[in-house]
């Protein structure tokens, strides 16, 4: 039997070693970058405001409520839209999120189409939010208020 040979087991245990460092960076960076949407991105953690207005789909399966959250005394008032389910058990889904609004116009175009102070979205599915501008900046021909976070489009 042959002895292994001492460059071959430190090169083994330097790849070993660099292995673990690479998997435990990704570990730091995948924990860091969800803390980051989670705080700053995540629509689930949206102040809840004071209550605007509420409408119902034609086929009353969807109410769409809006409330105005006021950020403090440096920041303006935002709208916040909530999507409820009404055949689901009530279930409540943030949808609409946009800054600068005091008022909440809101009219359904058809069964599954909401039109949100001149936003159309398709529910359940579709969200708009107002930090997706800040992300993207505004595209060539829109205005920043106009990009859509699903499709980034101009409406």
């Amino acid at each position: 039997m042959t002895k292994p040979n001492v460059e071959e087991c430190k090169k083994k245990k330097s790849k070993k070693l660099l292995k673990r460092f690479i998997i435990a960076g990704l570990l730091v960076a995948a924990t860091a970058g969800y803390g980051v949407y989670w705080a700053f991105f995540d629509m689930g953690r949206l102040p809840t405001g004071k209550f605007l207005t509420e409408e119902t789909s034609p086929d009353g399966k969807y109410t769409l409520k809006a409330f105005a959250a006021n950020g403090g005394a440096t920041t303006a008032y935002a709208v916040r839209g909530e999507l409820v389910l009404n055949e689901e058990g009530c279930q409540t889904e943030n949808i609409y999120w946009n800054y600068r609004e005091t008022k909440a116009i809101i009219t359904w175009k058809d069964t599954d189409t909401v039109m949100i102070n001149g936003h159309p979205l398709d529910v359940p599915d579709e969200k708009f939010d107002f930090r997706a501008s800040m992300r993207y900046g505004p595209l060539r021909g829109c205005s920043s208020k106009s990009i859509n976070i699903r499709f980034i489009r101009c409406l």
